[in-house]
């Protein structure tokens, strides 16, 4: 949903956790843990993978945070087409907006938020170009197999369309920018709750002993554990199904988040993910989580959704004209 904050409440911000203040004083729940309880939103500029015009720049100088803002600036009022992902900041940069999807039609602007503009040219931290690192051979030919067997068989069933449309899984942790890109976060005393406004997941993450899953157990979102390091929350999280990737060897995922209260505005957010099936090394990313007042919206995914239905219709109609072509 589209929250208007206006250009102007963009904010070019320094890097790092330096955003926050060394005397800052983390507010605390009554049990003594750090309060993170609220929504927060990640509406980021920052695209995932550093561009290679920047090559080994970390950070934006202030005379490109400035243009990027005028430019953000400008993309917004056209009115255009929506935006997702990094596509807001390919427009930015160039001027050019590039639908996502030109051949069926596509969300228009109003469906996407603001951004915000900080300082690193990308979210990945490391490896230290900014960069994933590279996939594994398997995982390219995983992506290829896939690709060439929705090309032949697009819409034989229900199961060969994506989890998204699917309505099953959009991924968590979700850390897309601008597109029900809010978390709001619940705290006890023994667990932590994340409720992802897509598709209104919602993830508890116990903070106290409690015994894993055994590996024969998998879930489309992992098995979450947490504990504290300092004012630190740390959640691991492994037990991921292999159907929740299209990656090899997904079970074998295991991803880490660190957020840390920086001020009364922002999260501090890292996110670590181990994925040997998909790429040969580990990544990290950081992101800075903004405290908004906004409310989380309901997310309406099979509810009224027709897209389903439409594209298996569409595709029993094909098969029906390419029979009767045959028979001619």
């Amino acid at each position: 949903m589209n929250r208007v904050f206006g250009i102007l409440a963009m904010l070019a911000l320094p890097a790092l956790a330096s955003a926050g203040s060394d005397d800052y004083v983390v507010p605390r729940t009554i049990d003594g843990h750090p309060d993170f309880q609220g929504v927060w939103e990640n509406n980021t500029l920052t695209p995932v993978e550093r561009p290679e015009a920047y090559a080994d720049r970390e950070f934006f100088t202030d005379e490109e945070i400035a243009s990027l803002q005028q430019r953000a600036y400008a993309v917004n009022e056209s009115g255009g087409d929506a935006l997702f992902g990094d596509g807001f900041f390919s427009a930015a940069v160039s001027g050019e907006i590039n639908s996502y999807d030109p051949t069926t039609g596509n969300y228009d602007s109003q469906w996407i938020v603001d951004r915000r503009v900080h300082r690193r040219t990308s979210q990945i931290i490391d490896p230290p170009n900014g960069r994933y690192p590279p996939r594994t051979l398997e995982a390219v030919a995983a992506a290829r197999e896939l690709a060439e067997r929705r090309r032949l068989h697009p819409a034989d069933s229900w199961t060969d369309r994506p989890l998204g449309e699917r309505c099953l899984s959009f991924g968590a942790p979700r850390l897309s920018a601008g597109y029900n890109s809010y978390w709001q976060i619940v705290q006890t005393r023994d667990t932590v709750a994340v409720i992802q406004e897509m598709a209104h997941d919602v993830r508890i993450i116990p903070i106290v002993e409690k015994p894993r899953l055994t590996g024969k157990i998998q879930l489309w979102h992992g098995d979450s554990r947490g504990w504290w390091e300092g004012d630190t929350l740390v959640v691991e999280t492994a037990n991921y199904s292999d159907a929740s990737g299209t990656a090899p060897e997904t079970d074998r995922k295991i991803n880490i988040e660190r957020l840390t209260r920086i001020s009364d505005e922002q999260i501090l957010y890292h996110f670590t993910s181990h994925d040997p099936g998909q790429f040969t090394a580990p990544y990290t990313r950081e992101i800075l989580l903004h405290f908004t007042p906004d409310k989380i919206y309901e997310y309406a995914c099979h509810e009224g959704n027709y897209g389903m239905y439409n594209i298996l219709s569409g595709h029993r109609a094909e098969e029906r004209m390419a029979e009767e072509g045959a028979e001619r």
